[in-house]
């Protein structure tokens, strides 16, 4: 991969997500109104409907399941070179929440639904991007 790849633009709402990420610990923010994890965060909670969600972030375990991927063979972005894995995971903490990141290290042809994944994260500029790794051995 290219070091001149897209950077964060954290803004009011995301601003704790890139701090942690920064540090190295997986977050999400949770609705007060409703106490359900949601991503990205808003200013109105999606699960609920809530106009005054109050945001949380709260630390996660990072682990979560493989529940789709795709292999990207062509460039979008730069300084992200192809090929690479972009990973559609459900995350341990709430069954019906999922995120993308793209996943590193693995082989496409060796994948499976339900393939257990870690979140960790590499440097953007000033900040860090989630990466999956996959946690088997």
């Amino acid at each position: 991969m290219s070091t001149d790849r897209p950077v964060p633009e954290p803004d009011e709402l995301t601003l704790p997500y890139w701090e942690a990420a920064r540090d190295g610990r997986p977050v999400l923010p949770r609705c007060a109104a409703c106490g359900r994890f949601d991503l990205p965060p808003d200013i109105v909670c999606r699960r609920c409907g809530s106009t005054e969600p109050a945001w949380t972030w709260e630390q996660v375990s990072g682990r979560g399941t493989l529940r789709s991927w795709t292999l990207v063979r062509q460039a979008f972005l730069p300084g992200l070179d192809p090929p690479y894995v972009v990973a559609d995971v459900e995350v341990d903490e709430q069954d019906d929440l999922r995120t993308i990141a793209r996943l590193d290290g693995a082989d496409p042809a060796s994948l499976a639904i339900g393939d257990r994944v870690v979140t960790t994260f590499e440097p953007a500029g000033e900040w860090a991007v989630p990466v999956f790794r996959l946690a088997r051995a």
